[in-house]
């Protein structure tokens, strides 16, 4: 399996009065992640199905890949807290993305290449996107390529 492991992009900073889960993208977000789509598109990557936190900035940044997306966009809690090994198992389609946020992502992506999901040796900026390769349980996915933000995707 393909697994893309995305981080929400640019979303408005914390407030008084504002529940995390309701934090919107910010159109620094938005024109940065369409790059990301953009270059993610160009360079044949489509995805089967993208899994996404419910927190609104996630919502938000997999709507952004409904272009390059074949499938369903589907909300998971799952990836609105720690990772769980037993969630990447439910996973469907190939290639597949999911959407969420730090650390999260970072851990998840550990618990998936090392099998310790509190490796501190990657944190992923917003709109960063990690690609895996395997199977989707602890230990069982390599790392294929980090993409930041505004980099470039490598060729599918």
């Amino acid at each position: 399996m393909d697994l893309f492991l995305i981080r929400h992009a640019i979303a408005e900073e914390r407030r008084e009065g504002l529940i995390d889960a309701d934090r919107e993208l910010t159109d620094r977000g938005r024109s940065r992640f369409a790059a990301v789509v953009e270059s993610l598109g160009q360079s044949g990557f489509r995805f089967d199905r993208v899994y996404h936190s419910p927190w609104l900035r996630a919502v938000q940044t997999a709507q952004m890949l409904d272009p390059i997306t074949d499938g369903q966009l589907v909300s998971a809690a799952g990836l609105a807290r720690a990772p769980d090994p037993e969630f990447f198992g439910l996973l469907r389609g190939d290639p597949v993305a999911c959407v969420g946020h730090e650390p999260w992502m970072s851990d998840a992506l550990s618990l998936l290449t090392t099998g310790d999901p509190h490796g501190p040796w990657l944190r992923f900026k917003k709109g960063g996107v990690a690609w895996l390769r395997g199977l989707p349980h602890p230990g069982g996915m390599e790392l294929r390529a980090l993409m930041p933000p505004r980099g470039t995707a490598p060729n599918g």
